[in-house]
């Protein structure tokens, strides 16, 4: 029988359970992970015992797996953000890098740049490392106004290039095209598989178009302030069908900018056709940014490759250790 295991660094202090499995002092351990919200989470809750008593801003990092070959795998890096505490627990609470994200804010305009040299930028003035930072679209301008945080201004420029955003477990921002996962882990019903369920939506519209507000298609990049009275210079579209969703964005100042937005949200409407979660053995191995095959279940659409856009591990000393994997269709 596998016993759960975890290594907490937080400050200062670390608590390590691999070799000392009563070291533990949680009653629960959850990880959430999850491409669609802006922070992933962590949550500790704890016994009110000895004098060990995490504070608002300890760093924090977290290895997840088991005693018994005591190989630990990183599943987040973050820090303490709330402390919550009763008679008998004390609740942590913490988020991953993209917080520094959310609250860093500017008034810059970018003048003949990629999305990536975007992405990288913003990132180096929030303090957030980058992993990886694909080039995506070039824009003749960009405009990062104060209003709203750099992590918004960062999903903008992800769902215009048709990128995948999100933080890995090393605390470093990913901003890259999702083309098939970087592992693929495969669960077959009835051996690895704990719960599976799934969800099947009709897409929003058959066809997409997306319109700019310059003429730079027919008039050069040149002229990419002017407003135009002809959109079809700075038109993109994908699909073919009805209904249309015809969409306006000002960023969007080049023919070939519009078409890489409508060809990503196209796709991205497909994909999302059939989602999902399924529930394992806990399993730290399984990030953002990889995809999962399921095999032999009786449901034969479920029987295939999927992207995985959210983990939560969960560790408690009453249910053990479960990962549970939310899921779409690639």
């Amino acid at each position: 029988m596998l016993n759960p295991a975890y290594k907490l660094t937080l400050g200062n202090r670390i608590v390590d359970t691999t070799d000392e499995p009563r070291a533990s002092i949680l009653t629960e351990l959850r990880v959430e992970l999850d491409m669609d919200v802006p922070a992933d989470r962590f949550l500790l809750v704890m016994g009110q015992v000895g004098s060990w008593r995490p504070q608002q801003e300890d760093e924090t990092r977290i290895e997840l797996g088991y005693a018994d070959d005591g190989d630990l795998a990183q599943v987040m890096t973050g820090s303490v953000t709330a402390v919550q505490a009763d008679l008998q627990t004390r609740r942590v609470i913490g988020h991953g890098g993209a917080v520094h994200l959310l609250r860093s804010f500017a008034d810059t305009t970018y003048q003949a740049k990629k999305a990536g040299e975007i992405v990288r930028n913003l990132a180096n003035q929030a303090g957030v490392d980058v992993a990886r930072a694909e080039d995506g679209s070039h824009f003749p301008a960009y405009v990062v106004d104060g209003r709203r945080s750099f992590w918004h201004h960062l999903r903008d420029l992800a769902e215009l290039c048709g990128m995948d955003l999100y933080v890995d477990a090393a605390g470093e921002l990913v901003f890259e095209r999702f083309v098939g996962g970087r592992t693929v882990h495969v669960f077959d019903y009835g051996r690895d598989i704990l719960a599976l369920e799934s969800y099947f939506t009709a897409p929003r519209a058959a066809r997409v178009e997306a319109w700019g507000e310059s003429p730079t298609g027919a008039e050069g990049e040149e002229a990419w302030s002017w407003l135009t009275k002809d959109f079809s210079g700075s038109r993109g579209q994908a699909g073919t069908g009805e209904p249309t969703l015809l969409l306006e964005r000002s960023a969007l100042r080049t023919a070939q900018a519009a078409q890489s937005f409508v060809d990503a949200l196209h796709i991205h409407m497909q994909r999302r056709r059939l989602s999902g979660r399924l529930q394992v053995l806990g399993n730290p191995a399984v990030k953002l940014g990889d995809a999962l095959r399921v095999q032999q279940s009786p449901e034969d659409e479920l029987n295939g490759t999927f992207q995985v856009r959210s983990v939560t591990h969960r560790i408690t000393k009453s249910e053990g250790f479960v990962t549970t994997i939310g899921f779409r269709g690639i």
